[in-house]
């Protein structure tokens, strides 16, 4: 496991943390933004008629619905990054991270509509009748490039293991350990099961798990974090004079933060954005390409994943952090 985790660290240190990773990621968004005629904007409305089930009339091959298939990518998306990440981005980067967040999740929304569009419309009905989607096919069919999907999906095993279930395992077995004593090893075989039992079922099972699980989990969360907003609605507004008064300038090592120049601002808050919403990371086609609906009616409803998990759930962390902050 050290070598493993050595070998993450190693990747991470030659591409999230290379000067021109967000430089890449934010244009290629720009670049399809401007390209397209900003859909996150203009499809926005029709995103939440779409998921709400509204004006579905698909007969498309598939498995699942638009709904399920959104709860099913926000499943690996909502968690660590939307709590650890935003407060990681707060304190390295300084509050004026969190605005390149949400640059991050802006862009990043149009760059979803994409990737998953592209999923879609290149996936595969497989021998058993099931539905098997993502880039490694658009690169494979659309491009041409068959050794790159292999490439692909292989760096995408790293990635599931690396920064999806190894980060979210380890917080709640140290959380479930600090908090109630509960051996570490027991979290793991215990929720190792829990997963097993879904996941034997299929995407069918999956969609439906999610589907039921993350609008509570996410409103649960929403909630506690609004009371914390409602009770110190004072420190609201100077927060966010923090985040924009910073932008450019970088901020000082004050208030609990680290020193941070607009580099390093930048850099962190480009990182965790894409930590926290995956848009251009490859995972979400994967579960949106089951989906009933046609392939750019699910690219539109893939705008809201961003929206909601960066937008929406981490803004309200990076204030509760904030206004914590102020109080100490």
């Amino acid at each position: 496991m050290t070598q493993f985790n050595d070998f993450l660290l190693l990747l991470d240190s030659n591409l999230s943390g290379s000067w021109w990773f967000p430089i890449l990621l934010v244009g290629t968004g720009i670049f399809f933004t401007i390209y397209l005629g900003f859909p996150q904007f203009r499809f926005f409305g029709k995103a939440w008629k779409l998921v709400s089930g509204k004006n579905n009339k698909s007969d498309e091959e598939g498995e699942t619905t638009g709904f399920e298939a959104l709860t099913t990518a926000m499943s690996g998306a909502v968690g660590t990054g939307n709590i650890g990440g935003v407060a990681l981005a707060i304190w390295t980067g300084g509050p004026a991270a969190i605005f390149w967040m949400w640059i991050t999740a802006i862009f990043g929304m149009t760059t979803k509509f994409v990737e998953v569009t592209m999923g879609h419309k290149y996936r595969t009905k497989l021998d058993d009748g099931s539905i098997s989607g993502g880039p490694m096919y658009y690169i494979e069919h659309a491009l041409n490039m068959k050794w790159a999907g292999i490439l692909f999906a292989f760096l995408m095993m790293i990635t599931a293991i690396g920064s999806g279930n190894m980060p979210q395992i380890n917080n709640i077995a140290l959380v479930m350990n600090t908090e109630f004593s509960v051996p570490k090893l027991f979290t793991g075989l215990f929720l190792g099961a829990l997963l097993w039992v879904i996941i034997i079922g299929g995407i069918k099972r999956i969609a439906s798990v999610a589907s039921k699980i993350i609008p509570i989990m996410g409103l649960i969360y929403f909630g506690g974090a609004l009371i914390i907003l409602i009770e110190n609605y004072q420190n609201i507004i100077p927060s966010f004079n923090a985040i924009f008064s910073q932008v450019f300038t970088g901020s000082a090592a004050v208030g609990g933060f680290l020193g941070a120049s607009f580099a390093m601002s930048l850099k962190y808050g480009v990182a965790r954005g894409l930590y926290s919403n995956e848009a251009g990371q490859g995972s979400s086609p994967i579960a949106h390409a089951s989906s009933k609906n046609t392939s750019i009616d699910q690219g539109v409803v893939s705008i809201l994943e961003p929206f909601i998990d960066t937008i929406v759930v981490c803004s309200v962390t990076a204030l509760s952090y904030l206004i914590k902050r102020s109080l100490d």
